[in-house]
């Protein structure tokens, strides 16, 4: 029997986490949620968090899940399949996707729903798999979106995993858990490995995520109805603050600097959003995209790239797509809370 004192499980709708044994690491401020099936010897980093809510989750022997590494799905339409010796490093996600037997997704790589990934692939540090991809495997990815470099040699993919696995192992162990904001509405939620300082402001049926840190300190952060800032996201405000407005999402492992974001807005997973950026109602950053220090964007709009650019419309299927999102955020924090 597993015992809980060991590993962060969280049960939802009355189903908790499985794991064929107990796991050789389960560092602080992690989290494992919902119908998640782990095998044997499974490595869990501070901060990283497997979330199964609305589909499954399943890895196979010697997982290994890096510092503030997410892994989630795409509610009631994919779940996340992983092989044997699957390895993620620190701040990547793993997002609704198939992954093969020893692939590699290294620090801040970003695979989205639907991709499948053969054995022995590597996905190369901050690289994008779009969604529906199919990559072959025993090869090396690297871009945004991420495409074939060339086919790896059985000691250079030994190398790069062995190096991957040393890096997640030095890593830092500390969390920051401290789920208590300045202001919080009772419909609103705050996971309990999420990190909060300052004046950090929730209004009714909001959500911060598990493994998220919000630092205001210096300048308040104020979160809208509906919005929810997803897992292992990072907020800093530092001077001018951060909004956030009404069923707008923060997609996984987003980075907010300093900036504000309206209504009916959706910021994928992966991207930064630097300092003095506005972010104006019912616009769409696509995964991975990055802002220009004081860039104001404008709405209507897919923008993504590095810097972001405008790629396309905002049409009524995206905007239907944000709301469903913030409703379907606020039933997960509904269930989580009863």
């Amino acid at each position: 029997m597993l015992s809980t004192h060991t590993v962060n499980l969280i049960p939802y709708e009355g189903v908790s986490p499985q794991f064929a044994s107990t796991p050789i690491a389960a560092l602080p401020g992690h989290a494992v949620v919902g119908r998640v099936t782990l095998g044997h010897r499974a490595w869990l980093g501070a901060g990283s968090v497997i979330r199964a809510d609305g589909h499954y989750v399943t890895a196979g022997d010697d997982f290994q899940l890096g510092r503030g590494a997410t892994v989630h799905i795409s509610h009631e339409r994919y779940p996340t399949v992983m092989g044997h010796r699957v390895r993620v490093g620190a701040g990547a996600v793993v997002h609704a996707c198939h992954l093969g037997n020893d692939v590699l997704v290294e620090e801040g790589a970003v695979i989205l729903d639907g991709a499948s990934v053969g054995d022995g692939a590597v996905i190369a540090a901050g690289s994008i798999v779009y969604p529906r991809s199919e990559l072959e495997g025993g090869m090396l990815y690297a871009g945004r979106p991420a495409k074939p470099v060339r086919r790896l040699t059985p000691l250079e993919y030994q190398s790069r995993a062995n190096e991957l696995y040393e890096r997640n192992l030095k890593a830092k162990t500390e969390w920051l858990c401290r789920p208590i904001a300045a202001t919080c509405a009772d419909s609103a939620f705050i996971a309990k490995t999420a990190g909060l300082l300052g004046d950090v402001r929730l209004e009714a049926s909001s959500s911060v995520w598990f493994g998220c840190q919000l630092d205001a300190q210096h300048a308040p952060i104020s979160i809208g109805e509906r919005c929810n800032v997803q897992d292992n996201s990072i907020l800093i405000a530092q001077s001018m603050g951060i909004t956030l407005g009404a069923d707008t999402t923060i997609g996984h492992n987003v980075t907010l600097e300093d900036c504000s974001v309206g209504a009916r807005c959706l910021v994928g997973m992966g991207s930064l959003i630097s300092t003095g950026t506005e972010i104006p109602d019912n616009t769409f950053v696509a995964a991975g995209c990055v802002t220009a220090e004081g860039q104001k964007l404008s709405g209507g709009y897919v923008w993504g790239g590095n810097p972001a650019k405008i790629i396309g419309n905002i049409d009524d299927k995206k905007i239907e797509i944000i709301l469903i999102t913030s409703r379907v955020y606020a039933e997960y924090a509904q269930k989580l809370k009863d």
